[in-house]
Parts: structure tokens; C-alpha cells; sequence
């Protein structure tokens, strides 16, 4: 099934929705959409998120993607969020729609 339009604006509307200083996983993201699947999330992030705080958004490991891990860490200690061995300690920093 083909994503629609009305579902890249919802994850979307999402994304901007994270405060900084918190974080929310793809699968937050596509349960909270009413998507399938946490990689729908992730392909519309690869497609459609510079204009968005991209990220605040990881994996449900807590860990970054390796090509990002540097830049994504870096701009979230910078915010604040609690970050333990290249993880970000999503208990203390998930986001809840």
C-alpha cells in the first residue's frame, strides 16, 4: 500500500510536535500516525524532514544510525537529553503523543 499524502503530513505534524530535550522512536511515531510500520516513518524522514528537528527522532535501541550518530548526539546533548554510551536514555527522555 502506497503512502499518502495525508500520512507523510501526520508524521510530519509529529515530528515538529517533539520539544527539544526529548526524543520519540520511529515506532512512537508510526503507532501514534495509525502507520504499519516504523519504516514507513523512517523512508518518509529519509524523503521529507530537513525542515523538521529530525533529530529527535531514533531508533527504539536509543542508538543513532551509524551515518548519524556524531551529529545526531551532538545536537541532542545539546538540548539536554540524557545520553549514556552513544544511547539516548529513553526512559528519561521519550516523548508520549
Amino acid at each position: 500500500m502506497a503512502t499518502t499524502e495525508d500520512q507523510v503530513e501526520r508524521v510530519r505534524e509529529l515530528v515538529a510536535a517533539i520539544p527539544p530535550g526529548r526524543v520519540s522512536t520511529y515506532g512512537d511515531i508510526a503507532s501514534a500516525a495509525g502507520l504499519s510500520s516504523p519504516r514507513t516513518v523512517g523512508w518518509i524522514m529519509r524523503t521529507d524532514s530537513a525542515d523538521l528537528p529530525w533529530h529527535r527522532v531514533i531508533g527504539a535501541s536509543g542508538k543513532p544510525a551509524n551515518h548519524l550518530a556524531t551529529r545526531q548526539l551532538e545536537r541532542l546533548a545539546a538540548e539536554g537529553v540524557p545520553i549514556h554510551d552513544g544511547r539516548v536514555r529513553l526512559a528519561e527522555a521519550r516523548w508520549h503523543f
